[in-house]
C-alpha cells in the first residue's frame, strides 16, 4: 500500500519513518523542502508538490499546522483527490474537520480524522493514544495503517467527534500544566519542602503523571528540545475556547489560559516546550507587591 504524508515536523517526520518500518510504500511532502532531508535519505521518496502525494498515494495523511495550512496544500490541485482518500491526524476543530470532509469528499475523494494525544517518544514506540472520526467501514479498511502509530485506535463516531475529543484533551494539557504551575511557585516562594509537597500530590486523587514530567523543567526553567511547543500549545487553546463558546460552554478558565500562553511567546518562548507558561506565572523577578 501506498501511503502518503504532508507535514513533517516534530511529529510527521517520525511518522513517516513508522509507517516506512511497518512495510508501507511513503512519498512525504513538506512546504520547507530542507525538513525532508532526513526522510530522503532514510529511503522515503520526497517531492515538491503536496498534489504530487495525494495522486501517487492510496491514503495521505495531513500533519499540518492547522485547516488553513490543510486546505492550501490539499487543494492546490483538487482534481487530484478524486478515488483518494484523506487522514487528518493534525489538531483542527470539529466544524474545521467537517467542512474539510465536505470539500474533499465533493472533490471525489473520502475524508477520516484520526488526531493522536503524545508525541516524539510515542511516536517512535507505536504507542500514541488514536481517536478517530470515520464511518465504521473506514476504521476497518484504514485500521493496518492506525496501528503503527498506536495498539488500540477508539472509534469515536463520525468526522468531527475525534477533533472535538482532541480538543478536550489539549484543554486540559493546558490547564493541568498552569494550575501545577501556580501551586509549585506558591510551594517554592514559601519555601516548603518540594519532595513533600510532591508526595502529597502523588498519594492524592489530584495527581497527574504530567506533574512529574514537567517538574524538572519548572525547576531548572529549562525548555528546551520541546515535543510540543507553546505556540502550538496557544492555536490549541484558542481552537477549544472558540469550540466550546460555540455550544453554549463558559470557557473563561480556558480564556485565562491562553492569556498566559500569549504572555509566553511574548517572551520569546514561542518555539519552547509548553511547560515554559511556569516562566509567565512564576517569573524570575518577583512580580510587583509579591
Amino acid at each position: 500500500m501506498k501511503v502518503g504524508i504532508l507535514g513533517t515536523g516534530l511529529m510527521g517526520a517520525p511518522m513517516a519513518l513508522q509507517l516506512q518500518k511497518a512495510g508501507f510504500e511513503v512519498t512525504a511532502w513538506n512546504r520547507s523542502p530542507e525538513k525532508l532531508q532526513s526522510l530522503k535519505q532514510a529511503g522515503i521518496t520526497t517531492v515538491t508538490r503536496a498534489a504530487d502525494v495525494i495522486a501517487a498515494c492510496d491514503l495521505t495523511i495531513t500533519m499540518l499546522s492547522d485547516a488553513a495550512a490543510i486546505q492550501a496544500a490539499v487543494f492546490a490541485q483538487p482534481a487530484v483527490l478524486q478515488d483518494r482518500t484523506l487522514l487528518q491526524m493534525g489538531t483542527i476543530a470539529p466544524g474545521e474537520s467537517r467542512d474539510l470532509s465536505q470539500l474533499v469528499q465533493a472533490a471525489g475523494g473520502a475524508y477520516l480524522e484520526s488526531p493522536v494525544l503524545g508525541s516524539i517518544p510515542q511516536v517512535k514506540s507505536g504507542s500514541l493514544i488514536l481517536m478517530v472520526g470515520a464511518t465504521p467501514e473506514q476504521y476497518e479498511q484504514w485500521r493496518p495503517v492506525l496501528q503503527c502509530f498506536g495498539p488500540e485506535p477508539q472509534l469515536m463516531g463520525p468526522v468531527g467527534t475525534a477533533a472535538a475529543t482532541k480538543l478536550a484533551m489539549n484543554q486540559l494539557i493546558g490547564t493541568l500544566t498552569a494550575a501545577f504551575s501556580m501551586s509549585l511557585a506558591l510551594v517554592q516562594r514559601e519555601g516548603l519542602d518540594l519532595q513533600k509537597f510532591m508526595g502529597i500530590v502523588q498519594g492524592s486523587a489530584l495527581y497527574a503523571p504530567t506533574f512529574d514530567k514537567k517538574l524538572d523543567r519548572m525547576c531548572d526553567r529549562n525548555f528546551t528540545h520541546p515535543n510540543f511547543p507553546t505556540k502550538h500549545l496557544l492555536k490549541d487553546m484558542n481552537l477549544f475556547v472558540k469550540a466550546a463558546q460555540g455550544q453554549g460552554i463558559d470557557a473563561t478558565v480556558a480564556e485565562g489560559v491562553s492569556q498566559l500562553v500569549e504572555k509566553t511567546l511574548a517572551q520569546g518562548l514561542a518555539d519552547a516546550d509548553y511547560s515554559a507558561i511556569y516562566n509567565t506565572i512564576n517569573p524570575e523577578e518577583p512580580l510587583t507587591g509579591t
